[in-house]
């Protein structure tokens, strides 16, 4: 019994990480040394690198700034 509990959390850790790595490498990062930071801290510590980097994903990743354009005259 013990035996499946260790290759589930074996399988689970390992899905967390590559869908870490490819994550990483799909987003859009505010610079690459940014990304190559996230990469690193995923594939130095392959468990608790996912977590940490999912947890401060928002913070680092590049976003547009709004562009208010009210159209008050549509109806």
């Amino acid at each position: 019994m013990e035996k499946y509990i260790v290759i589930t959390l074996i399988i689970l850790g390992m899905t967390l990480w590559v869908w870490a790595v490819a994550d990483i490498l799909r987003t859009q990062f505010d610079s690459i040394g940014v990304k190559m930071i996230m990469l690193l801290t995923v594939t130095a510590f392959p468990v608790m690198g996912p977590i940490v980097y999912f947890q401060l994903k928002a913070n680092f990743k590049y976003r547009e700034r709004r562009k208010f354009r009210p159209d008050f005259n549509k109806r």
